[in-house]
């Protein structure tokens, strides 16, 4: 039987930001930014549904005059990952 894929993490730019996250300590908005190559509205959006599901935590700072947005993945997240690569893998193997 066909393990379910986690919707949360089905989605193209959700994966990415996860798997950018699982690679480095932290990451901030601009990097994951430019790495997905996603618009700045969109980002935000997935970003806000991966830390209402606690894959991620999101801290906001002030440097200088600016706001800093930086994410780090939680053990929850890293956990929900290697369940979809798992489910993934039960896909390729039919």
């Amino acid at each position: 039987m066909l393990q379910e894929l986690d919707p949360l993490l089905h989605s193209q730019l959700r994966l990415a930001i996860v798997s950018i996250l699982l690679s480095v300590d932290e990451a901030d908005f601009v990097y994951l930014k430019e790495q997905t190559g996603a618009t700045a509205g969109n980002l935000s959006v997935q970003i806000d549904k991966l830390a209402a599901a606690e894959y991620i935590r999101v801290t906001k700072e002030f440097v200088g005059r600016k706001t800093r947005t930086s994410c780090q993945i939680t053990e929850k997240g890293r956990e929900a990952f290697e369940r979809y690569v798992e489910a993934i893998k039960s896909y390729l193997k039919l």
